[in-house]
Parts: C-alpha cells; sequence; structure tokens
C-alpha cells in the first residue's frame, strides 16, 4: 500500500492502469475509495495510469486535527510529493470539489507540474463559512446535516453505503480542514494549459464555476443538467463521456477553448 510523506505528514495513494498519469483527487468527507465505487477507475484504467490520491484528513492518509495543516499550499504539496515519489515530473489532473479547490492550487503553485486540467464541481472565489457550519466534529450527524445543507443536497437520499462510508470519517479532522477559503482567481489568467471545468446545474458553486470558466484561456465549459454537487460526481456515467473527450483531445494537443 504505497505511501509517501510531506513534512512528517503521510500521504496514502493508490495506482491503477497504464498509460498518460492521470492523477483523481475526491472531494471532502470522500477518499479514493469512491472513484472506485461510482465506476471511474474501471472505466479509464485501460488507457491511463491513474493515481489516486486520499487528501490530508482522509482516507488512509494522516489525519491532523490542527487547522493550520490544512493550507491550501500543504494540500497542493501532497500531490507533489506523490508525483516526486513515483518520478512523474507532470501529470493530468483531475480533482472534484475539494479536489478542483487542490487543482486551483496547483496552478498557482506548482504550475510545471500539470498538462492539463479536469475540475468538476469548484471554483477559485474565496468564500467563508456561515456559523451553523463552525463545527467541532463532535457530532459527526449534526456536521453532515451542516454541510449537505449548504449545498443545498438532502442527506436522506444518500445511498447507505455512501452514508457509511460518510461516517467512517474522522470528523475532528474534517473540522480542521474546512475553513473559510481565500481566493486563488489571479492565476485564472495563467492558467494556459488545457482546462475541463463541469458542474452541477442545480449546484450552489454552478455560476462561480461558469464565471471562472470564462477568464481561462484555454477551458472547456460543461453543465450538467438537473445534477446537484453530489450527483454530478456519483452520476459517472453523465460525466465520463465529456472527460474522455476532452483527455483524448488533450492528448493530442488539439484542445479548443
Amino acid at each position: 500500500m504505497p505511501y509517501t510523506e510531506n513534512h512528517g505528514l503521510r500521504i496514502h495513494y493508490e495506482v491503477e492502469g497504464q498509460g498518460p498519469t492521470l492523477v483523481l483527487q475526491h472531494g471532502f468527507t470522500h477518499s479514493v475509495r469512491r472513484w472506485y465505487l461510482h465506476g471511474y477507475v474501471e472505466a479509464l484504467r485501460n488507457d491511463y495510469e491513474l493515481v489516486l490520491i486520499d487528501a490530508r484528513g482522509h482516507g488512509l492518509s494522516d489525519k491532523p486535527h490542527d487547522r493550520s495543516a490544512y493550507t491550501l499550499a500543504a494540500r497542493v504539496a501532497d500531490v507533489v510529493a506523490v508525483l516526486n515519489d513515483l518520478n512523474r515530473p507532470a501529470a493530468t489532473f483531475w480533482g472534484y470539489s475539494m479536489g478542483g479547490r487542490i487543482g486551483f492550487g496547483l496552478a498557482k503553485y506548482a504550475p510545471a507540474r500539470i498538462t492539463a486540467f479536469i475540475i468538476g464541481g469548484q471554483h477559485p472565489y474565496g468564500r467563508q463559512l456561515p456559523e451553523s457550519s463552525r463545527l467541532d466534529g463532535t457530532d459527526p450527524d449534526a456536521f453532515l446535516a451542516a454541510l449537505f445543507g449548504r449545498l443545498n443536497m438532502n442527506l436522506d437520499t444518500i445511498p447507505p453505503a455512501i452514508r457509511e462510508d460518510l461516517l467512517a470519517n474522522d470528523f475532528r479532522a474534517l473540522a480542521a480542514a474546512q475553513q473559510d477559503e481565500t481566493s486563488v482567481e489571479d492565476v485564472l489568467p495563467a492558467m494556459t494549459m488545457p482546462c475541463l471545468l463541469y458542474v452541477g446545474d442545480a449546484d450552489p458553486y454552478h455560476s462561480g464555476v461558469q464565471k471562472c470558466a470564462r477568464l481561462i484561456p484555454n477551458a472547456r465549459f460543461v453543465s450538467l443538467h438537473a445534477l446537484d454537487h453530489g450527483s454530478a460526481f456519483r452520476e459517472a456515467k453523465l460525466v465520463l463521456p465529456h472527460v474522455t473527450r476532452f483527455l483524448q483531445s488533450a492528448l493530442r494537443g488539439d484542445v479548443k477553448s
């Protein structure tokens, strides 16, 4: 089971398949398991070397309870540490939600390591947590209710297997990781590599994703009809056709904005 270290903190990752390297970075409260659960790994492993990373605070990676451990720069450094461990000078990056935020961080702090971006359900603008979400993680049900409410998602509609996966988290670590976010929108004009941004049209982040896509020189924007923040990840069959077309174009070098 591969691990690497970033300043003493262990980061877990997995590698599947062969081909051009594609990093997969999950969203908040998720782990690498979700990419398997929803069919992404099975769909992509025959054409790409998939590098699936458990973000700090999640999955099998270390889970500090110190808020200072969760800066965007530190999360970016975790991805770079994995690429270094694999001796991969650069890769394509696909991040969803929190993973997409890490993607914008990579564009800001380590752009030479990424040849193309796929960013789902995320934008680079600043956000402040509402007071109702400033919880310490000691009550997992309250934490999840606040999170899902903020995203206009109904926790009661989540399948039992996914709910079980959610409740397996270290919620004190999640509480430390969940912070106000400063804007990194200054990086958008410099994102000249091929980029695909997608989001469900029922996702509260939709307008922000659409806005930032217009400011990225070589971006495609996809709006997924009737999908919210959660279903735009779970419904892999609706996402993968857009992603695979983009990847094929990016590898040929003919992506157009």
